[in-house]
């Protein structure tokens, strides 16, 4: 760690989570330590203290928070995260995201964007700061992925974003939404690889198509618009830079000084060390990187890092007993209080709902897991959990087998391959089974830009042939744009988490024993007629 900062002498810290609490409560103190500057240190808590310690708690997602009432769960999401974020030694929370969801073929920030409504996201991003600041008035928060994200479908791990609005389209929604934080006084903003042509082309008239830039490398979007249009003071840092929609629009050499020269003032991530900060360098000693852009930079960050009172080591340092908070019983209440709040009854045109186990006890389960993407995979846990609750709740469960080839490769069976044509026949199915449940739990990272529902074989045994045979509900417990692949199924709900305590609350809703009160966002739909029915 020593070497690692008379090395880079790097103004911030955004450690990869790993390791138990106490191994990165130390890892952090010890580089504050030695730091002759104190340093920001960044949590990445979309859901809670989850994001900042694998004991952290999971309280919710922003679209749980959005589909509930009032803000209190955002509030309670902040509070979680700022307090298990503080007490590992984080000063820098790299939330609330604030990017508007208009796609719905958007993955990326489907769980991750409060709604689709502007007025709903300032709602939920305010309470947010204000459960971070009521835990710990010591973390800055950010704001992103400026200018915004969900008004397409492709991931900045993968390419460049494209926010195609108009510029009155842009100002009623995200420009909305940042204007009003940025005047209520807030500390930073998160840069996303994603540019904003048509604003681009009003703030530089003529500018070439080749010539549109990511934000994270866009003057007219950073310096002109954001710190001069919109008088934002606070700390810009980029997005993570080993991004392909960073890397693959300009050459590194050029990329991280252009990422300083357009406005940012902290860089996220370096690929080499010496590297990066060579191109620096070379930038400044050419003249394009210029004294009064660095210093302008220097001073933004240390004025941060004053603002915190990291100058006082109480606070750079936290007392180790705090760590007793991360997991607490009070954080994962909050957890079971969203769950019980925002799960939604997306629709249930035949009134399937509810459903008595005493009546109808025999379940057909089909649970539908991600692909997996390692040859060690073996299998998905969340599945016993759903068999656990459903059966604790009183079902008999028989279980579709939907084995993956990785499940094969480790030593099952691969006549455990059941199709749609070699089932028993439909009287048969039908005298053994009340009704069928499919639970979701698909979600991806940076391997494709649209995340769908995969069965596990061709023609699977676990496709919805049965919904009109018995009575069918459907779970997602992650992504809310499953209907796009699942219109036929007439029950559908929206449970937003593959925790027990979201799994549990389900199907406390399925059979009665509590009401649905999340509302369910227009995106749902996916744009289709048949999705409705």
């Amino acid at each position: 760690m020593e070497s690692l900062l008379n090395q880079s002498h790097m103004g911030g810290l955004r450690w990869q989570n790993g390791g138990n609490k106490e191994q990165i409560y130390s890892q952090l103190t010890t580089f504050q330590k030695h730091s002759k500057i104190p340093l920001l240190i960044a949590a990445n808590c979309d859901d809670g203290g989850n994001g900042a310690a694998p004991e952290g708690t999971f309280v919710a997602t922003a679209v749980e928070c959005g589909a509930g009432e009032g803000t209190e769960n955002a509030y309670h999401l902040g509070l979680v995260a700022g307090r298990e974020a503080s007490a590992l030694g984080a000063n820098w929370m790299f939330n609330p995201v604030v990017d508007v969801y208009q796609n719905w073929r958007n993955t990326i920030v489907n769980t991750r964007a409060f709604s689709s409504d502007p007025d709903t996201v300032i709602a939920n991003a305010r309470a947010y700061i204000q459960g971070i600041k009521d835990a710990n008035p010591h973390i800055a928060c950010t704001a992103k992925h400026f200018p915004g994200d969900g008004v397409e479908e492709l991931d900045q791990h993968l390419a460049m974003g494209v926010n195609s609005l108009s510029v009155d389209e842009w100002e009623a929604s995200f420009g909305k939404v940042y204007r009003t934080l940025i005047n209520e006084g807030l500390e930073a903003v998160m840069v996303g690889h994603i540019a904003l042509p048509e604003m681009s082309r009003k703030l530089r008239p003529g500018i070439q198509d080749k010539d549109i830039k990511p934000a994270t490398m866009a003057p007219e979007l950073l310096t002109d618009l954001l710190r001069g249009e919109m008088g934002f003071n606070g700390v810009i840092i980029t997005d993570a830079t080993h991004m392909v929609g960073f890397t693959a629009t300009a050459k590194r050499s050029e990329a991280i000084p252009g990422a300083i020269m357009a406005g940012c003032d902290m860089i996220l991530f370096v690929n080499d060390v010496e590297e990066d900060i060579a191109y620096l360098k070379a930038a400044y000693e050419k003249g394009d990187l210029t004294e009064e852009r660095l210093s302008d930079a220097l001073h933004r960050i240390l004025g941060m890092k004053a603002h915190l009172h990291l100058y006082e080591e109480a606070v750079r340092i936290p007392d180790k007993a705090g760590l007793d908070c991360i997991g607490c019983a009070e954080h994962q209440g909050y957890s079971a209080q969203a769950a019980d709040s925002c799960i939604t009854l997306v629709k249930d045109t035949r009134g399937t709902l509810p459903v008595n186990p005493a009546e109808k006890k025999r379940v057909f389960l089909v649970y539908v897991g991600s692909t997996p993407t390692t040859k060690g995979y073996k299998g998905d846990p969340v599945k016993q959990v759903v068999v656990d609750e459903l059966e604790k709740a009183g079902f008999a469960v028989d279980l579709c087998p939907n084995f993956h080839a990785l499940e094969v490769e480790n030593g099952v069976s691969p006549m455990n391959f059941v199709k749609m044509l070699s089932h028993s026949s439909r009287e048969e199915f039908i005298k053994t089974h009340d009704w069928a449940l499919i639970v979701i739990n698909v979600k991806g990272y940076a391997q494709e830009n649209n995340v769908r529902v995969r069965w596990s074989c061709n023609h699977s045994l676990e496709l919805p042939w049965y919904n009109e045979e018995i009575p069918t509900v459907a779970i997602s417990l992650n992504y809310t744009n499953h209907l796009i692949d699942l219109p036929q199924v007439h029950t559908f709900i929206n449970a937003y988490a593959p925790k027990r305590d979201h799994i549990r609350a389900a199907i406390e809703k399925i059979t009665g024993q509590s009401a649905f009160r999340g509302t369910a966002d227009e995106s749902v739909f996916c744009g289709r007629w048949d999705t409705r029915l």
